[in-house]
């Protein structure tokens, strides 16, 4: 039995590894579901001020992570720009990206932020969990977390379950 060892734990780490590999790294579900924001205070990208955590209580939000130099931002940035025109609030969380190049993205391709802010190290985006960008959180009217999207919210499963929770927690009424 003991010469078998070896090949006992080699099988096993076989099967543990085929398992992780199954699985999607989007479904990992976010510790902050159903807590309050995160509080932070970033500059403004614009360069006129600060914003807070606190200014997103009041109306549900979505805060869009999202950089220049992100493919997939740039794929689900139409999406996003169709929500700011339904009436959604959105606050655009520039992550780990140079000023002037977020700033020439919005030019180029539009802005449909209410507010963006600028994290240029990443050291609010660690409190908030974020892997990358992008990545997309639903906030209540309370400033509570209610639903994380990582990935684009062009996906059509991405963006149906992001609207099931905003018909949910706004009854319809943004």
């Amino acid at each position: 039995m003991q010469r078998f060892m070896p090949l006992i734990i080699f099988g096993l780490l076989v099967v543990l590894l085929a398992v992780g590999l199954t699985m999607d790294p989007r479904l990992v579900p976010s510790p902050l579901i159903g807590k309050p924001a995160p509080a932070f205070e970033l500059p403004l990208l614009n360069g006129e001020g600060v914003f807070n955590s606190e200014e997103l209580k009041g109306k549900i939000t979505l805060l869009n992570v999202w950089a220049s130099w992100c493919y997939a931002c740039r794929q689900e940035h139409e999406v996003v720009k169709q929500l700011a025109r339904s009436g959604m609030n959105i606050v655009g969380f520039n992550y780990k990206d140079k000023k002037q190049d977020a700033q020439q993205w919005l030019a180029q391709l539009g802005n449909p932020y209410q507010v963006v802010v600028a994290d240029e190290d990443g050291r609010a985006a660690i409190d908030w969990g974020v892997y990358g960008a992008p990545e997309t959180f639903l906030i209540d009217k309370d400033g509570i977390i209610r639903h994380k999207v990582i990935g684009p919210v062009s996906d059509q499963k991405n963006f149906d379950d992001l609207m099931a929770v905003v018909k949910e927690i706004s009854g319809d009424n943004l």
